[in-house]
């Protein structure tokens, strides 16, 4: 018998919430899936049911401790978008730059957020390549939802060279402001594919 959707995300969840993450859902649960929606996220990072629920840890975090593990996630994820061409020219600004404002933005979600729900939010994995914004998207791990998205774009204002700005969207207005990190210039040459 094929379950609903929604109603096989809600076993697998409680599942793996009820049990610590001690037992599996069973794999009838974590195999049916449903055929991707013409508006649905690229399957390339988008993670199925079975991993949100995987991730919704056990033990509860700090705000301190959920601030440091996010950092680090946030900064793989973000070496891992730049790849060996863009990375080593960029690194020191985006370092001394961008990096302290997604941590303010990391930590403001921190101090809003209730501490035992720091546990369901977890950082997404494999950011876009070739010429896509995202370089990862904080989500609930208990419902797949996201909360808030860091994206970098190109721009090429006239004669002025390429620029790289980041920026960050958020749940609380349906993901359509930007909200600016910071640019970093590149230089008058188009810059390589993002991940090569």
């Amino acid at each position: 018998m094929k379950l609903p959707s929604w109603l096989r995300k809600t076993l697998v969840a409680a599942i793996t919430v009820c049990t610590f993450g001690l037992v599996t859902p069973p794999a009838s649960l974590l195999a049916a899936k449903e055929p991707p929606s013409d508006d649905a996220p690229s399957p390339d990072w988008k993670h199925s049911q079975a991993d949100h629920a995987a991730e919704a840890v056990s033990v509860s975090l700090t705000r301190e401790q959920f601030i440091e593990e996010t950092m680090e996630k946030a900064v793989a994820q973000s070496y891992e978008k730049f790849g060996r061409k863009i990375a080593p020219v960029i690194e020191d600004e985006f370092r001394t730059v961008i990096l302290p404002r997604i941590e303010e933005v990391i930590a403001g979600l921190a101090e809003r957020c209730p501490e035992e729900e720091l546990r369901y939010l977890a950082v997404s994995e494999n950011p876009s390549g070739g010429q896509g914004e995202r370089i990862f998207h904080i989500y609930r791990a208990d419902t797949g939802e996201d909360v808030i998205r860091f994206h970098v774009r190109r721009e090429h204002p006239p004669q002025d060279g390429y620029w790289f700005q980041f920026h960050y969207h958020t749940c609380d207005d349906g993901f359509q402001a930007h909200y600016e990190l910071g640019k970093i210039y590149w230089s008058k040459n188009t810059p390589p594919n993002w991940r090569t």
